[in-house]
């Protein structure tokens, strides 16, 4: 069976893409070229990227691009939908859109490929993950949690079957979600939520939504429909949303 298999660092990440059907040797490229545009775009730390123009005012609204306008529209959404706990607006003054880019761009990337004719693969930037069809063994697609407490442990396998993946935590970025109601307050009693959705950008916004909530991001999450999660507390405890064994593998 044709497998191709790559991975390059963009967006600060390593981002992996596995396309199991046979497919012309650019899709591969257009993938990461696509990936390499969303960074050019999104990345705090590119001078030149557009969010930077916007934040240091060299931009207005008016100007942005229709990418940036789908981005800032969904991350409004999120807000309202998670009571302002989904927040792209930083204390310190500026957006960052960062907490749904990542899922957005994986979403898109994967759109790409399928639209290439490809139905089989597999996309993965930084925990966010978008699966379709079989893997190179013509089995479904096994995701791992990682115990966050323990690098070199998996804690859970899920079979998420086309849905999407995501993971918010502390264990390998530190403190970087805040709560928009109590910025100067860490949030560490829990250190993961792993959220699976319709795709993953549903997953990835919802992920570090609920994160932001602490312990109550579960609830939350349990009360959305189409969507399920497992946190880990701090303490190492781990609870998850009823409907969410039914993706569990063993």
């Amino acid at each position: 069976m044709t497998v191709a298999r790559e991975t390059r660092l963009l967006m600060g990440m390593p981002i992996t893409v596995e396309i199991v059907d046979p497919v012309s040797p650019g899709v591969l490229s257009d993938a990461f070229e696509y990936f390499a545009g969303v960074d050019e775009r999104f990345s705090l730390y590119k001078d030149d990227s557009e969010i930077s123009a916007l934040n240091e005012g060299r931009s207005s609204y008016s100007q942005i691009s229709g990418e940036m306008r789908e981005v800032l529209e969904l991350a409004e959404r999120t807000r309202r939908e998670s009571n302002g706990f989904f927040e792209i607006r930083r204390p310190t003054g500026g957006l960052d859109p960062s907490g749904i880019v990542k899922g957005w761009a994986v979403r898109n990337a994967a759109d790409l490929i399928r639209q290439s004719g490809a139905e089989n693969f597999c996309v993965e930037a930084g925990g966010d993950i978008q699966c379709r069809g079989k893997n190179r063994h013509g089995e479904a697609w096994i995701v791992g949690i990682q115990n966050p407490l323990n690098a070199g442990e998996i804690i859970k396998r899920v079979t998420p079957e086309g849905r999407g993946v995501a993971t918010s935590g502390t264990s390998a970025r530190g403190q970087h979600i805040y709560n928009p109601h109590n910025p100067s307050q860490p949030i560490d009693d829990i250190v993961s939520l792993t959220v699976i959705g319709p795709d993953v950008l549903e997953a990835d916004r919802f992920a570090t939504a609920g994160f932001a909530m602490g312990k109550a991001g579960i609830f939350f999450i349990e009360q959305l429909d189409g969507i399920e999660g497992y946190m880990v507390e701090a303490n190492g405890r781990a609870t998850c949303t009823s409907g969410f064994g039914a993706f569990v593998s063993p």
